[in-house]
């Protein structure tokens, strides 16, 4: 296709795909108060490329299966009583310490972890845009399979035991299902801001809709706009467009929060 040959016309599908998924599970990541999970994956994220770089295989590959591996520990330790805000806080900072030291101690050329940590979405090729959409299906037909679980279990856990439901296994889904989406989205804003795509848009959505089911399609489109605007405000501005899509994600929602006091003053 002609179309994608175009490096701002691929950087936008990958923005616009990011946002969705992020959009989507960003609404659960908020009603959990999950903030830190985002970190702690993208954090883990870095372990990842030094991984691959040791190995030598695809980075795409190493960050997929230690941010997998990350949301798999977060649900096991939580899953044991601990606080999630700790163990989130802990593993964290601790990844990404280990995985910055991982990639100083990796033989051969010095790695530019710049596009790792804030994104680098104008090198996106058909092979990343191909993983990036697969991923968003992937989420999409996962999320609403098993909305009533994932939705009921966030809700209240006696609630979905009463409903014959495990909550333990949509918490186990929502964790490998945010590992994935912040393993493909490092590309398009980085491990530093991915947390942002996932929280922001969600919180700005609550301003916007009265449903569950609302807000998560607000979160996305809020998301979209935050990708799309932010790729223009780049393009403009000579600046990353990883921070200038948060940027713009912020915009959106002090407006919306604004607007949002002011109709109920």
């Amino acid at each position: 296709m002609m179309l994608l040959d175009s490096f701002l016309v691929r950087a936008a599908l990958a923005g616009v795909g990011v946002a969705l998924a992020a959009g989507l599970l960003g609404c659960f990541v908020v009603w959990r108060r999950m903030a830190y999970f985002g970190d702690a994956t993208a954090h883990a994220s870095i372990l990842g490329i030094a991984l691959s770089l040791a190995f030598g295989t695809p980075v795409t590959l190493g960050i997929l299966a230690v941010a997998g591996a990350m949301g798999l520990l977060v649900f096991a330790l939580t899953d044991r009583g601990l606080a999630a805000d700790t163990v989130l806080g802990v593993l964290a900072h601790g990844a990404l310490g280990l995985g910055l030291f991982a990639v100083a101690l990796t033989p051969g050329p010095r790695v530019n972890l710049e596009a790792f940590l804030f994104g680098d979405v104008l090198t996106v090729g058909r092979d990343d845009l191909a993983l990036i959409w697969g991923g968003v299906a992937i989420v999409g037909v996962l999320v609403w399979w098993n909305w009533g679980l994932l939705l009921t279990s966030t809700l209240s856990v006696d609630l979905a035991h009463a409903q014959g439901m495990d909550p333990r296994r949509g918490s186990l889904l929502l964790s490998l299902l945010l590992a994935g989406v912040v393993a493909v989205a490092i590309q398009v804003v980085g491990a530093l801001l991915i947390t942002a795509l996932l929280i922001i848009p969600a919180a700005a959505a609550r301003n916007l809709a009265r449903t569950p089911e609302g807000m998560a399609l607000a979160a996305c489109a809020i998301g979209v706009l935050a990708a799309m605007g932010g790729l223009e405000l780049a393009v403009t501005a000579d600046s990353g467009v990883g921070p200038a899509t948060v940027t713009v994600a912020v915009a959106v929602f002090a407006v919306l929060t604004a607007a949002g006091r002011l109709r109920r003053s």
